[in-house]
């Protein structure tokens, strides 16, 4: 497919994990440049629930979906570990693949599946929704203008509340743990503003003896010319989605920064001197927009994968490697 006028990307459903549900597939189902025509689940019983419900042929399990022959690319919302494996396959067998955050836990897989999809020429995606919101393009907007000034610092956090244990969140086989699941969110967003030089520059992370996984943690993050960023996100807090970028003449807020829904009217607050102005902006639709971009790139060939996606996961890595580590692994240890 090489124009939005022809056919819609057909999609396949690898897994039907609930933000498929809950987000994902409503939003295909309203967009006329993707059809889901395939759905699998571990369990095929699932699987024909969820495709009498959205649409599209159940299969009986992963495998015969990626052999389908009516499946241009899939989404993979699938705990974090099972993400290479499922991932490669699906470009081995010629689908362009969206794959939930994060793309792998390991940046040479990360690495290795960019270099494939470029090779294959297949689109790979990191479904990174809150970077297809109207309201971060603003923010970078007001940036460049000038708006507060030469930037100085960047903090960002997001924590949500406890689940129960049985949640994947608390598996560590499955990539379970704050900085994957939580954490990649603050992460990205310092890459998002800061830019390809940021660096992680040091780390904390506190553990959970029954589970094993880390439930909360930070990160410092620089780039070499001195601007800043902390970073705070864990699975046991108050819920918080914010972001915040100090210049030398002013500041920008945001609120509610990640996982807006789409009816949300966002708010940008901009404080200069002793004025402060909200920005209120029109609702935008993330998951819808993130979506259409992944067809769009499809539809018009342009493939690949964006190269801050490896960037990501080697500062998502760095914040794991540099940790100083409280908890299950040993108050004060270095992990």
């Amino acid at each position: 497919m090489t124009a939005a006028a022809g056919p819609p990307v057909r999609l396949g459903l690898l897994g039907c994990a609930d933000i498929a549900l809950r987000r994902v597939l409503p939003a295909v189902a309203r967009l006329p440049r993707l059809s889901l025509t395939g759905v699998a689940s571990r369990d095929p019983e699932r699987a024909g629930r969820v495709a009498a419900r959205f649409g599209g042929r159940p299969a009986a399990n992963y495998e015969q979906l990626l052999a389908r022959d009516d499946v241009d690319a899939v989404y993979v919302p699938l705990p974090t570990a099972l993400h290479a494996e499922w991932v490669e396959r699906a470009l081995a067998a010629g689908k362009h693949v969206l794959a939930e955050k994060p793309l792998t836990a390991d940046p040479a897989v990360t690495e290795a599946l960019v270099t494939r999809a470029r090779a294959a020429g297949l689109v790979l995606h990191e479904n990174f929704m809150f970077l297809h919101h109207a309201r971060q393009r603003r923010v970078r907007r007001l940036l460049e203008s000038g708006a507060i000034g030469e930037p100085r610092a960047f903090s960002a956090a997001f924590a949500i509340p406890p689940r129960d244990r049985s949640d994947i969140r608390y598996q560590a086989a499955l990539g379970g743990g704050a900085r994957l699941d939580v954490g990649a969110y603050p992460v990205r967003a310092a890459l998002y503003f800061l830019g390809p030089t940021t660096q992680v520059v040091g780390s904390s992370l506190r553990y959970e003896e029954a589970s094993g996984v880390d439930v909360a943690g930070g990160a410092l993050v620089h780039r070499p010319d001195g601007v800043v960023g902390q970073l705070v996100f864990g699975l046991d807090h108050a819920y918080t989605s914010r972001y915040e970028l100090l210049g030398t003449e002013g500041r920008i807020t945001v609120d509610r920064a990640f996982t807006p829904p789409a009816d949300h009217a966002p708010v940008i607050r901009l404080e200069r001197g002793a004025h402060s102005a909200e920005l209120v902006l029109e609702p935008d639709d993330q998951c819808a927009n993130t979506l259409a971009a992944f067809a769009d790139a499809v539809l018009h060939g342009r493939t690949g994968a964006d190269p801050s996606l490896v960037h990501q996961a080697r500062l998502l890595d760095d914040v794991r490697r540099l940790a100083a580590v409280t908890g299950a692994h040993g108050a004060g240890a270095s992990r």
